[in-house]
């Protein structure tokens, strides 16, 4: 398994390709991420969107379209695809595949959980690829998701932080801005962030 990366537009999203068996996937093309995209994977199979927010999912249609892969997201986050929420032409796209529970996906063969983490938007998830986590905007390092945004939930990113303290493994985390970290280290910070939010 191995995984490149790229920061996109001018919020640098961290655009994935997850490598497995020489399957690629693309994980949230967010502006300006086609060319890269097109270069870096040899045999793309799918768009996996972490969330719907437009800086993650900007090149979603283009990509389809070049590509003629499917996009899969959360149920709760569909909506965002199809929706021009902060007035800036993003372009809409049409996901293939709505993920419903945490049940491990098929995907051209090979196993991909996505598991729901809500706060940031209502289907915030990080995408379980066994050896480790793209966690979206979920949990950064040192940091995690806004709760602010229109459809964000304060109560339910408690929640979502009180699961993700409760873990007791560890794997590395790639989240959506930044540079990796792992569970065990951002866990020691969750207790923080329960009080600040």
């Amino acid at each position: 398994m191995q995984i490149q990366v790229q920061p996109m537009g001018e919020y640098q999203t961290n655009c994935y390709i997850v490598t497995i068996n020489g399957k690629d996937f693309i994980v949230d093309p967010g502006m300006g991420a086609t060319n890269w995209v097109i270069e870096h994977a040899k045999n793309p199979v799918a768009i996996l969107n972490t969330h719907g927010h437009f800086d993650h999912v900007w090149s979603n249609s283009e990509l389809q379209k070049l590509l003629q892969i499917p996009i899969v997201i959360h149920q709760n986050d569909a909506f965002f695809l199809q929706r021009d929420q902060f007035g800036i032409n993003m372009p809409k796209s049409e996901p293939n595949l709505l993920v419903k529970d945490e049940e491990p996906l098929s995907i051209e063969g090979e196993s991909i959980r996505f598991l729901h983490f809500p706060g940031h938007t209502p289907g915030s998830c990080v995408i379980d690829f066994g050896e480790f986590w793209c966690s979206g905007d979920f949990i950064f390092k040192g940091s995690i998701g806004r709760v602010d945004f229109p459809y964000s939930d304060p109560n339910a990113m408690k929640e979502s932080l009180r699961r993700f303290k409760a873990l007791e493994f560890d794997k590395i985390l790639y989240p959506g801005h930044g540079e990796p970290t792992t569970i065990k280290e951002e866990q020691r910070l969750i207790d923080y962030w329960l009080r600040a939010i």
